[in-house]
């Protein structure tokens, strides 16, 4: 099949590694423009069109596929299909209509739970057991449209977001060459989405990652997980910023009790982690990064920063 391609991020990229190395033919990569990065705000280019130009496939950067332009150059490609993932704008019905066997989109979430932006984060702190990637085809709602293909993954005890996006990022690239096979074949199957389990993943927003010590402990935990690596969950030292990278929880009898002592408060500080106090049981930070500083283990911290005392304060 002729097929386009249209992602930005590095979620995208096995799955253009993958259709690139199939029996279809990308014809053209359509990715957000680039964008001002850095302490210069020079304009960099993203990663899909990165690794598309290194391939040399074409790559186009329209503001919107609600243009003229955009929806023309899509007729003008004659394309059998179109691969969307991780793209950053929602494709009109428009655009949607033109390849002539439709649009396909790789969602990392088994639908019709977490919908929407943020599905891995989402599903980590509601500290689901399980996560995916479904194949669906596309239409005007957000993430509506019937099902081609499904897999699950268990969500390990330790995930992070970046360990989850990894594994759902390679899983996708299979699913979406096996559900193409089979549209080419007209051997494919949709499904309507269940009415019932309708989820939404909100957008994560950076003031989420701020650390209520009020929560129990495992709660938190699955917080500095979802946000790793981005935003990166924090607390405040004596004012100071303090991002949390890596924490576990303190199993009963492993550190003093919390008993009266406040939200925050450091009940113990020694190698193997710093134990603080949550509203309910405790939580082992074992691996931090003050502000403007490189992240360190636990015990490389306690050596440089004196925390006998200390309290973790969300200002």
């Amino acid at each position: 099949m002729r097929l386009g391609f249209a992602g930005t991020p590095e979620f995208a990229l096995p799955a253009l590694d993958a259709l690139r190395a199939s029996r279809h033919t990308l014809e053209a990569v359509f990715t957000q423009p680039d964008r001002p990065a850095g302490r210069g705000q020079a304009l960099q280019a993203g990663p899909v069109k990165r690794r598309a130009l290194a391939l040399g496939l074409a790559v186009h950067q329209p503001q919107s596929f609600k243009s003229a332009e955009a929806q023309a150059l899509l007729r003008e490609l004659r394309l059998d299909a179109l691969v969307v993932v991780a793209y950053g704008q929602i494709l009109p019905p428009g655009a949607l209509s033109l390849p002539l066997l439709g649009c396909f989109n790789i969602h990392a979430s088994l639908l019709p739970r977490w919908r929407g932006a943020a599905p891995i984060q989402r599903a980590l702190l509601a500290g689901d057991s399980n996560s995916g990637v479904t194949i669906i085809r596309m239409q005007a709602g957000l993430d509506t449209g019937p099902m081609l293909a499904g897999r699950s993954v268990e969500i390990q005890p330790r995930e992070t977001a970046g360990s989850l996006h990894d594994r759902l990022a390679s899983l996708g690239g299979v699913l979406i060459c096996e559900a193409l096979d089979a549209v080419a074949a007209g051997a494919a199957r949709e499904t309507p989405q269940p009415e019932q389990g309708i989820v939404y993943a909100e957008k994560i927003d950076k003031a989420e990652a701020l650390i209520d010590w009020t929560l129990d402990a495992a709660a938190i935990d699955r917080r500095v997980r979802a946000f790793n690596p981005w935003p990166v969950a924090q607390t405040r030292l004596q004012g100071t910023q303090l991002r949390i990278w890596e924490t576990e929880l303190v199993e009963s009898g492993e550190t003093a009790l919390p008993g009266a002592a406040l939200p925050g408060t450091v009940l113990a500080a020694t190698p193997a982690g710093i134990d603080v106090a949550c509203g309910r049981g405790a939580l082992r930070l074992t691996r931090l990064q003050l502000a403007g500083r490189k992240p360190l283990a636990a015990a490389q911290f306690i050596n440089a920063q004196p925390l006998a005392g200390a309290r973790f304060t969300p200002s």
